[in-house]
């Protein structure tokens, strides 16, 4: 707490500091007046500075301005009021009356950079959901957890940060238990930079502009290829008007967050921004053993940038970025018993009654554990990149140079009890990443545009040495497959374990490009086409370690059952064509209609979690993974049936054959699952969303999506949890993914009005969101126990914002204390007994912030 306290200290000293070196010599002095341009009356409390300062003032009960500059005359005043239309007034003499005109009701256009231009969001062709800044910072989606339940097609599960899966429309990445050897299906981007590990879904938002979330395949516009779609992160520029902000919240389990950012000119031609956010809050479960809370926030993140502009054809933009978790937990609890087809002394209850052992709790919702190995999830994260934006000809060329690592130390308790089923478990990895993304776009006529593109990708990720995993106390007892006495034999698996080393580098590069044809007026064409290639190697070596020493081949034979040395070595690369048509047509300025045929493709996986075993040896055939193909439809509209109001619906199939999933075994070497080939994958489903200003001061918001996901064919899938014991495998085909709910949504509305506080002019809300639903399976072969049952979530907020100088918000995520389930994750050994990621409580609190 006081080192990012401290940091935070270091912004404010350096904000007011930065503030004085900008004051100058006074060359002119302004009054004047500003009026209501309908009824002519005075408006007090409107904001007016000169456009390139921060010399501002606020109008007083009369309407009345005055203020002393080092500007010479004519400069421009950037007047703005809660209500009134924005307006840049050019003074050239004093005294000034200046006349504003009351907003409409028409919506604000938002502009996005999907399609590598700037459009409004209802003129793209593309699904896609934008939330801005200031919605990130009220609402405290800090993160992409938070974020997702504004947008029901995004799901997201993390039991840790390495083992976090994010998926749009079901879609993704493998789900519960991430395995490295795959590429994500839903691209991570922040500032046009790809980021390949889905722990960096993880970190906290750093000065956030604007979150664009597309669904479906997007290969032929952005660098990464993606089957399922993108997020697309953007940070707030370094500009060269000074400017600063600084936020300090507090809520109850001990929360604190703070974040500040500065920015400015260094020179004519160069700019910079820094920006910082730390949060901590004390942890939500407590361990009855250790007498501590577990599963707390720890985070610190810091963001530099320099923008050099050195003429206006130019732009370049070096970014800097570290962020670092230090949580003492990310901690499962203990959350239900399943009957198994195994022998009753396998049965979980039997074996804890063999072991004297009583679990803490039941009820997964006291939040008590007792788990003996320490929790722990420690990752940095961070990276350099140089992004440069030259006109050329009648369009920009971009190019994006970026390098990056991700560091894990992670230790877990995988059998979610006091007993030592599994004394150890971790898995410390560190990667690095380099990319490189030359991107034309522009327009050759009123009738063509254009985007082509490169882009090469690598990466190293290497245990950091090696990974671990290792035998307890009470392992005999979780892993008896026999009544034989020789599982009692002393010592025989306490130490034993296994040490993994594994070295994979990715190379990707592809070239890709889209043309946007208008064949008439209204209707258009839009056809893109992609060339990947893709090559991984592996080096994998398993060892085992400790354990009784002995020679006794009976004795061994048990050893085996538990742990193997494996080894191989994995050469893979592949070719593939993909992309996309998509014919629009614009039936008025307000109605826009498309409809887009595509397929996408996913490289070859390569296992790195190690391989089950077949009568004591490695399934060697399991190494690798086939890659996936996808086809990909979808019809959708976008209106805006009055001033006031938007609506959208976008109905898609999307077909997947050799889905790449991860399953999960009672094999203890593979704890963290293995990859597989699922046959066909097929997701259907409808979204609708919209907006209603329904006058200057009542708004509204809500989304909903459908979505019908199934295994089309899955002849030789695992079992569930509940017939472990019996058939190895299982044909789940037409049985439900994982993860993904039939029904989800939100829907949100704010109250807004004018008001003043300390003297201050701005706007007071009051805000309300609900994210609901509905049930869904968290097994990855549909199971009649491992199924969450479906929940509402309901958060407020109210408050007092303005542009410049203090807001203030009170809030609460959650309000009504719904208990449940985020995700539920087998236990080692496959016994019967799961565990929970738990949803957190009601929480509340209260932001500052202060804008300079």
């Amino acid at each position: 707490m006081n080192k990012f306290i401290a940091i935070l200290l270091i912004f404010a000293n350096s904000g007011t500091a930065f503030g004085q070196q900008i004051k100058s010599t006074i060359n002119s002095t302004l009054s004047g007046q500003v009026l209501d341009a309908k009824t002519k009356e005075p408006i007090p409390g409107v904001s007016l500075y000169i456009k390139g300062t921060t010399h501002g003032v606020i109008t007083d009960v009369e309407g009345h301005f005055y203020f002393q500059t080092g500007q010479k005359f004519p400069y421009t005043l950037v007047v703005s009021f809660v209500g009134y239309q924005k307006q840049d007034y050019i003074a050239e003499g004093t005294p000034v009356t200046i006349y504003l005109n009351e907003e409409a009701k028409e919506l604000e256009e938002i502009v996005v950079t999907s399609r590598r231009r700037k459009e409004t969001v209802q003129d793209v062709p593309i699904p896609i959901t934008v939330i801005g800044g200031s919605k990130v910072a009220e609402t405290g989606s800090f993160n992409v957890n938070r974020l997702k339940e504004f947008i029901p097609s995004v799901q997201l599960y993390s039991s840790n940060p390495r083992n976090t899966s994010l998926s749009i429309r079901g879609l993704g990445t493998t789900f519960g238990l991430t395995n490295d050897g795959i590429d994500p299906g839903v691209g991570f981007y922040v500032d046009g930079v790809y980021y390949a590990r889905p722990a960096a879904t993880t970190m906290d938002f750093v000065d956030i502009e604007q979150v664009e979330v597309l669904r479906g395949p997007q290969g032929t516009l952005f660098g990464k290829n993606t089957t399922a779609g993108n997020f697309n992160v953007t940070t707030k520029k370094a500009s060269f008007t000074p400017g600063a902000n600084f936020e300090m919240s507090y809520g109850n389990y001990g929360y604190i967050q703070a974040k500040a950012s500065i920015t400015g000119p260094l020179a004519k031609t160069l700019a910079a921004r820094i920006s910082f956010s730390g949060t901590q809050r004390d942890g939500l479960l407590y361990n009855v053993v250790s007498q501590q809370k577990v599963n707390d926030l720890n985070n610190l993140g810091v963001r530099g940038q320099l923008l050099y502009v050195p003429s206006e054809h130019v732009k370049f933009t070096l970014i800097g970025d570290f962020t670092e978790q230090r949580p003492n937990g990310y901690a499962q609890v203990f959350a239900g018993v399943v009957p198994t087809l195994r022998a009753s002394y396998r049965q979980f209850e039997n074996i804890i009654k063999d072991l004297n052992y009583t679990l803490p709790s039941r009820n997964p919702f006291d939040r008590l554990i007792d788990t003996d190995t320490q929790w722990r999830s420690n990752q940095d994260l961070g990276g350099l990149s140089l992004n440069a934006d030259i006109q050329l000809g009648p369009g920009t060329l971009t190019a994006t140079s970026a390098w990056r690592y991700w560091n894990w130390d992670p230790s877990s308790d995988r059998d979610f009890t006091g007993l030592q089923a599994l004394k150890l478990s971790q898995a410390p990895s560190k990667h690095q990443q380099w990319s490189q993304e030359i991107r034309w776009a522009g327009t050759f006529s009123s009738k063509l545009s254009a985007v082509f593109g490169v882009f090469v990708f690598g990466q190293n990720l290497k245990s950091s040495p090696d990974q671990t995993e290792e035998s307890g106390s009470a392992t005999w007892r979780f892993s008896q497959s026999t009544t034989s006495t020789l599982w009692k034999t002393p010592g025989l698996f306490e130490g034993y374990g296994i040490k993994t080393r594994q070295n994979l580098n990715t190379l990707s590069a592809a070239v890709f490009g889209q043309l946007d044809i208008a064949l008439t007026n209204r209707l258009s064409l839009m056809p893109g086409v992609r060339y990947n290639y893709d090559s991984k190697d592996i080096e994998f070596s398993r060892t085992t370690y400790g354990g009784l020493q002995t020679t006794d081949p009976a004795l061994l034979a048990l050893k085996n059952l538990i742990y193997t040395n494996q080894a191989f070595t994995a050469d893979v690369n592949d070719r593939n064509f993909s992309g996309q048509v998509t014919l629009a047509y614009k039936a008025s300025k307000n109605f826009n209609s498309f409809a887009t045929f595509s397929t996408g493709y996913k490289p070859v996986g390569i296992n790195l979690g190690g391989l089950p075993s077949s009568g004591g040896k490695p399934m060697l055939e399991l190494a690798t993974v086939k890659p996936e193909a996808t086809k990909h439809v979808e019809i959708g509209l976008k209106s805006r049936p009055t001033i006031n109001t938007t609506f959208n619906i976008t109905a898609y199939q999307t077909e997947i054959a050799d889905y790449q999933t991860n399953v999960q075994t009672a094999d203890l070497g593979v704890n963290r699952g293995y990859l597989a080939n699922a046959e066909g994958v097929r997701v259907r489903g409808i979204e609708a969303d919209g907006t209603w200003s329904l006058t200057k001061h009542f708004s509204f918001y809500g989304n909903l999506a459908y979505t019908d996901a199934i295994y089309t064919s899955f002849k030789n899938a695992p079992v569930p949890l509940e017939e472990t014991g019996g058939a190895s495998f299982k044909d789940i085909s037409g049985g439900d993914l994982p993860g993904v709910s039939k029904w989800a949504g939100s829907f949100g509305a704010e109250f807004t009005s004018v008001a003043k506080v300390l003297g201050q002019t701005g706007e007071f809300y009051i805000a309300v969101d609900d994210y609901f639903r509905s049930g869904f399976s968290s097994s990855p072969s549909p199971s009649k126990y491992l199924n969450i049952e479906g929940y509402s979530l309901f958060n407020a907020r109210i408050g007092f914002r303005s542009v410049k100088g203090v807001s203030i918000s009170v809030w609460g995520r959650n309000v009504l204390n719904q208990n449940y389930f985020e995700q539920l994750l087998l236990g080692a050994g496959g016994v019967g007994q799961y565990a929970a990621v738990l949803g957190d409580p009601r929480t509340y609190g209260l932001t500052l912030r202060h804008a300079l």
